[in-house]
């Protein structure tokens, strides 16, 4: 392993120990003096581990005035006052699973580390008066107004969307405790709210309509994360050494490291963005693996994916009109626009005159977690069980281009998956059976980094698969109630090759028979 002669500050979200202590850190200050300087009362929703937390911390420095951690970063040369200013920093992530009176007690221990420097007022019984009586008294114990910063605000609901009774109560809870920062405008210096989702969509900001989202900003979209430019400057000494650590050159590491981590996306016309967690941990452990998924299973995604029976194959490229990211919560019709939110799905494209987002899967990190995922909730397996026995043989006989060998393989392999209750059963209840093989044959071949389309749409009809392999394109048509030969001519009948005919690549047509009662291949026929 190459000489540790960095320190990365995974698991370090507080900005005066990070800066105090030596850690490698990239530059922010001048979007977070721009940020400040925008707006009195802010919102910004980011994905778990992008640094909002830090971000949080760098304002809370920032508005004590301890201008001596700034020295040498860019807002040295834009603030010239450095004031210190009370400050409330409000961290709601410790509020998960706590129920409405637990949630009440959480606030109400935050705001006494508050009361016990400005006092506390008897009559003030709820955390929304507390907090009203805090700021109160802070502006006039000091003379001047507080900075209040509220991180993860949106955590005590995220685990109870779907329990409407649960919801309820923690909803009345924090509007009542959110309320005042509106009241309270006049002792207020500038007010910054954090989250996953988006302050409209829980219903509890109608009071507080004073918030400026700037969200989907592109003048802030880097803010939280790496961007290309941060990565090729104060972070390529880091790639460097990651890449001596793996024996390759820094180029091919780069190379890495954008396929595994870079992609998303938060703004239509934001610079591409690394998960800032992963590739911190990346040069910490001097190996490339999936990080973010590791310090939080996607539990959340698939408990979404399967209340909103999300068509998981069209998670590579959608079309979300832009109001539905405006849709609350609570009322969500799909998955969708809160997949994009919990970064399980980017930004990729923006058309301005249909006022519509093209989202995807982010990177490969994103991609291989999703789907180790969803493997056991669709289709009975973990990854390991398919990659252990069936991946391999599967893999080589793709690449070496021999079709008729790679589906035996798989015939074998389907004919092996234990039947699965409940959410498999109500997936083959609601769509017909290719649609499931479909399923399954996405998972695969997403599984092995193999990019698939489903459902391609031509001229004449849709395509069921189409697989992209380096030197060959497979279209793939199933047929549960036919022939494999039926399907074969359906391919040629419909045109699903055409577009690929200048391609380069050789197309491969494949006309595949499953057979619902053994839930596998019966016959294939290529052509």
């Amino acid at each position: 392993m190459a000489q540790q002669i960095r320190k990365y500050p995974v698991g370090i979200q507080t900005f005066s120990r990070l800066i105090q202590d030596g850690y490698v850190y990239v530059d922010k200050t001048d979007l977070v003096w721009e940020m400040v300087n925008f707006a009195k009362y802010i919102f910004l929703s980011r994905p778990r581990r992008f640094g909002k937390s830090l971000l949080s911390s760098t304002l809370e420095s920032y508005f004590k005035g301890e201008k001596d951690l700034f020295k040498g970063l860019k807002i040295m040369s834009l603030e010239k006052e450095w004031v210190h200013y009370p400050v409330l920093h409000f961290d709601l992530s410790t509020a998960k699973h706590l129920g409405a009176e637990g949630l009440k007690a959480e606030l109400g221990l935050q705001l006494g580390e508050y009361e016990r420097l400005y006092g506390r007022n008897e009559a003030e019984l709820s955390p929304g008066m507390r907090l009203g009586g805090v700021i109160s008294r802070a502006y006039e114990q000091t003379g001047k107004p507080a900075a209040v910063i509220i991180d993860e605000y949106d955590a005590p609901l995220l685990d109870v969307l779907h329990d409407e009774g649960q919801l309820h109560e923690i909803r009345e809870v924090l509007q009542e405790f959110y309320q005042r920062l509106k009241k309270s405008e006049p002792y207020i210096k500038f007010c910054f709210i954090t989250g996953i989702t988006k302050f409209s969509q829980l219903s509890i900001f109608s009071t507080l309509n004073n918030l400026t989202n700037i969200t989907l900003l592109p003048k802030f979209s880097a803010i939280c994360g790496i961007t290309e430019e941060e990565l090729c400057s104060t972070l390529w000494r880091d790639v460097e050494l990651l890449a001596d650590a793996n024996k390759v050159s820094a180029v091919e590491m780069h190379q890495r490291l954008k396929l595994r981590y870079d992609g998303y996306h938060f703004s239509e016309n934001s610079p591409e963005i690394y998960n800032p967690y992963s590739l911190l941990k990346a040069f910490l452990m001097q190996k490339i693996d999936n990080y973010w998924f590791e310090s939080g299973t996607p539990t959340f995604l698939i408990r979404q994916l399967k209340h909103f029976n999300t068509d998981i194959t069209s998670m590579d490229r959608l079309e979300v009109p832009a109001v539905a990211f405006d849709q609350p919560t609570e009322n969500m019709n799909d998955a969708l626009p809160l997949l994009y939110q919990c970064g399980y799905l980017t930004i990729k494209d923006y058309d301005a005159d249909l006022e519509s987002y093209t989202l995807a899967i982010p990177n490969l990190e994103v991609k291989i977690g999703y789907v180790s995922g969803l493997l056991p909730a669709y289709i009975g397996l973990n990854d390991t069980d398919v990659r252990m026995g069936f991946a391999a043989k599967f893999w080589k006989a793709l690449r070496s281009g021999d079709i008729d060998l790679a589906l035996r393989h798989m015939q074998a392999y389907l004919a092996g998956i234990p039947y699965v209750d409940g959410f498999k059963k109500k997936l083959a209840e609601a769509a017909s059976t290719e649609a499931f093989y479909e399923y399954t044959f996405y998972l695969i071949f997403s599984m092995l980094n193999v990019y698939v389309q489903t459902q391609v749409r031509v001229a004449k009809g849709r395509a069921d698969m189409v697989v992209f392999m380096p030197d060959t394109i497979y279209i793939i048509e199933m047929k549960a109630s036919g022939s494999a030969e039926e399907a074969l001519k359906q391919i040629d009948d419909k045109g699903y090759a055409e577009p690929y005919q200048t391609d380069g690549r050789s197309i491969v047509k494949v006309g595949v028979n499953v057979n619902k009662e053994t839930r596998t291949i019966e016959g294939w026929k290529i052509g």
